[in-house]
């Protein structure tokens, strides 16, 4: 199967299968959008009970951030081009400004290098647009040695 088609067919799969195997993303609501050869899109729907600040109704930060760092590890399962254990090293998050309430959240991520056992990952999260960002991301994920190689090596 060439690489494109393990994108398109297999990874939405095992990140819905990702998303519902984590007992915090599935409570959130965390649905994979589209996968591609080193990216993936997620989206979470806007809940009362992810509300963190109450008077504005505005998600609270944790949600963001498990968003953004599920997004990132689903990017570099599409960069592995298959499942494998990974995990995450490293994390920062540069919050740009609140989310907007009653408005369900993206994080878009690119892995864009593969080394032999670190991944590193930048990832957006927004409402509509990514030129107008919730939070942006950057990340190092652990990869396991056994598959630990990008595609076509």
């Amino acid at each position: 199967m060439a690489d494109e088609e393990i994108a398109v067919t297999r990874l939405p799969g095992f990140g819905k299968a990702m998303n519902l195997g984590s007992p915090q993303t599935r409570e959130l609501g965390v649905e994979t959008v589209e996968v591609g050869i080193d990216t993936a899109t997620l989206r979470i729907p806007y809940k009362p009970e992810m509300v963190g600040d109450v008077e504005s109704g505005v998600i609270a930060g944790g949600v963001v951030t498990t968003l953004l760092d599920h997004a990132c590890g689903q990017a570099v399962m599409a960069a592995l081009g298959q499942p494998t254990t990974i995990a995450t090293l490293d994390l920062r998050i540069d919050y740009m400004r609140p989310a907007e309430p009653h408005q369900p959240l993206y994080a878009h991520a690119h892995c864009y290098k593969l080394g032999r056992s670190v991944a590193f990952v930048r990832a957006t999260a927004y409402e509509r647009t990514t030129d107008d960002p919730v939070a942006t991301a950057q990340a190092a994920f652990m990869l396991n040695s056994s598959s630990a190689r990008p595609r076509g090596t």
